[in-house]
């Protein structure tokens, strides 16, 4: 499953998650098996090659029409902002679906 997650910074432990138009780095997040395989982070989102399974976006009312149009699930971390956090919360089903 690779997760794509809207960045301010491409720290793995200090970064947080942002609203879309806010983003200065794209993590792209692996995970297999129930742990994170790997993570790269990309300036822009037009530099990922990769098919991306879903978006974690900070709230129900970010842009998401494009990634929905694009076939991804789009997955609301209401609490959760690191990347540890976020994994942990979509490994324990914690994340929800966007309401629409």
């Amino acid at each position: 499953m690779l997760l794509l997650i809207p960045m301010d910074c491409d720290d793995t432990q200090e970064g947080r998650l942002v609203k879309i138009y806010d983003a200065k780095t794209w993590a792209v997040v692996e995970v297999e098996e129930g742990r994170v395989v790997e993570i790269n982070f990309y300036p822009d989102r037009d530099a990922i090659e990769e098919w991306l399974d879903a978006i974690i976006v900070e709230n129900d009312f970010e842009p998401v029409m494009e990634f929905m149009e694009m076939q991804m699930m789009v997955l609301v971390a209401h609490h959760q902002r690191t990347i540890d956090e976020i994994v942990e919360a979509y490994l324990f089903r914690e994340l929800h679906q966007m309401a629409i």
